[in-house]
């Protein structure tokens, strides 16, 4: 098994899923509390890299973080190379493309929050963000939690966006899911079958706590 990928890949789904936390909760938020009626503009965006296909979104992103982009010179005069075919570029499209699978998840759990509690939180004088924090967030967790854990799981397996945007540069760029792919290219057909196994049997350990957190977040 190449374990450079493997602490590579592990190192990417860690810091995809604190910056989906960080981003996809308060967009969750929002979603479940709106009443704007153009929110599903908003709900159609989140979800489109469930349905668009990987090349599709790789190809934008590398536009989007290629030289000759705004962005492309920005993130080039401040560091001194190209943000595509480099781990932060591989991090912002990560983070992009799991986007719905924590954010829908997260949505969910926070619109089933009772709103007679937010509201009494509130006449006690508490603020929104205390509210959030003390109220909202607890009992939504098991929701919260399921859609980290599927933020994970997704950055760790993901292969056509990460080979459009990162390309497969050992040590920088190359994960698990291109290390498989080279060792079938290389008919190395033992390498491609550890490292699928344990893809296997991380993809199946997170449906069962999915579903069992999420039967946890409705029977509680």
């Amino acid at each position: 098994m190449d374990l450079a990928a493997l602490r590579l890949s592990l190192l990417l789904s860690t810091l995809t899923t604190l910056a989906l936390l960080a981003l996809g909760l308060p967009i969750a938020q929002w979603l479940a509390t709106t009443r704007w009626r153009w929110k599903v503009l908003v709900e159609a965006v989140v979800a489109l890299p469930l349905v668009l296909p990987p090349t599709v979104l790789g190809f934008y992103l590398l536009v989007a973080f290629g030289p000759s982009s705004p962005l492309g010179r920005a993130f080039i005069a401040a560091t001194g190379h190209t943000l595509a075919f480099s781990f932060e570029g591989l991090l912002l499209a990560s983070i992009l493309y799991s986007l719905p699978f924590a954010v829908q998840p997260f949505a969910a759990a926070l619109a089933r929050v009772d709103p007679r509690l937010v509201e009494a939180s509130y006449t006690l004088g508490e603020s929104r963000l205390q509210t959030f924090r003390r109220v909202t967030l607890p009992m939504a967790l098991p929701g919260v939690v399921a859609g980290a854990v599927l933020a994970f799981a997704h950055t760790l397996g993901e292969f056509g966006v990460v080979l459009m945007v990162g390309g497969n540069l050992p040590g920088a760029t190359r994960t698990l899911s291109i290390s498989i792919f080279d060792a079938v290219e290389q008919l190395d057909y033992a390498s491609a079958g550890r490292t699928s196994a344990l893809l296997l049997a991380v993809s199946f350990s997170v449906l069962v706590l999915t579903y069992a957190l999420q039967r946890r977040s409705l029977l509680g």
